[in-house]
């Protein structure tokens, strides 16, 4: 089989295709034939390290995270899987060196999820740590939900910083297949034409209006909830347009690594900050969240594409690293590699 490996920290000239025979599953391990992998942000972090030339936790790595496949192998003790499932794949390089850069992938069966039958390789490649971290997002405030599904936001305002990107993208269609009115803010037109094709109710540039004007106009009792990736640039922003009780989830620092608040203000608004991040969130969170995104796809309210509001650009297995270069590049919308036929 073909795969993308490096062992060694550094740019993407560390990445190199090799051969090699493809490795059967061990216990509780399923080998996935990987059509497409999604390349996310902390896969090129990853790879870069601090620094180049750092040790890495094993002698080879096989990025990225996310991906879609078939079932091609089940290990002892697995249930629920069989040969020839269609499935999406997340967090598979975590703590491990199969990630789904390659044409045949080993993972824990537990980082396997049933792809819909209507649902293409490309959307489910598309899922993982955007829309696991979107769901997350969307379940920390104080009166809930915990679960996302038809109705659980009805009621609610939900702001999405960056509605452009993969989570705010992700983060907007989950809000509002789960009812809640929803706003995002932009920095250009182009992408405000993108988060509206995701399906936001009301986009604000921030670059060409007084978002906190704009948004306020919007929901005069404040938003509810906040999707937040840029937390140091937003905090100001977010302490004017948040409601009473409400919450402000972040999952980024895009902006800056810290920020200040006004202590006595968020006093008065009950207001709950909760950071996250998907590698350490937990088995109960990304087991819920696994199962509310099939439902989502198969409800069709997480489709990608442009006419969708998330551009695809797709890269042959072989360029990989042109691939990783487009992610750290910010590339808008989905970068992917077609790894082998569907």
């Amino acid at each position: 089989m073909r795969a993308i490996a490096y062992s060694k920290t550094g740019d993407s000239s560390v990445l190199r295709l090799v051969e090699r025979e493809a490795p059967g599953p061990g216990a509780g391990e399923v080998r996935v034939r990987i059509v497409v992998s999604g390349v996310n942000p902390t896969d090129w972090k990853a790879r870069a390290g601090s620094r180049a030339g750092q040790p890495l936790p094993f002698a080879e790595v096989v990025p990225n995270q996310d991906g879609a496949g078939v079932v091609d192998a089940v290990g002892p003790g697995v249930v629920g899987l069989t040969v020839g499932d269609r499935v999406w794949a997340y967090l598979a390089a975590h703590e491990r060196p199969t990630g789904t850069a390659q044409e045949f992938a080993i993972l824990p069966a537990d980082r396997i999820v049933h792809l819909p039958d209507a649902a293409g390789f490309e959307l489910g490649a598309s899922l993982g740590v955007p829309a696991m971290t979107a769901h997350r997002a969307l379940t920390v405030s104080e009166a809930g939900p915990s679960r996302l599904g038809p109705g659980a936001l009805d009621g609610r305002t939900v702001l999405v910083a960056g509605g452009a990107g993969a989570v705010g993208h992700a983060a907007i269609q989950l809000a509002r297949w789960a009812g809640a009115t929803v706003i995002t803010t932009v920095s250009s037109p182009e992408k405000a034409a993108l988060a509206t094709a995701a399906g936001a109710h009301h986009v604000v540039d921030y670059r060409a209006t007084d978002a906190t004007a704009a948004i306020r106009a919007l929901a005069p009792d404040g938003v509810d909830q906040v999707v937040e990736v840029s937390p140091a640039r937003n905090a100001e922003l977010n302490a004017r347009v948040i409601a009473n009780h409400g919450s402000i989830a972040v999952y980024a620092t895009d902006g800056g690594g810290e920020m200040t608040l006004d202590v006595r203000h968020h006093f008065a608004l009950n207001v709950r900050y909760q950071f996250l991040l998907l590698y350490t969130v937990g088995r109960e969170a990304l087991t819920a969240a696994a199962e509310d995104i099939v439902h989502a796809v198969a409800d069709g309210a997480l489709p990608v594409g442009e006419d969708a509001g998330l551009p695809l650009t797709r890269f042959p297995l072989e360029r990989a690293a042109a691939a990783h270069d487009a992610v750290e590049a910010g590339t808008i919308g989905k970068v992917l590699i077609d790894v082998s036929a569907a």
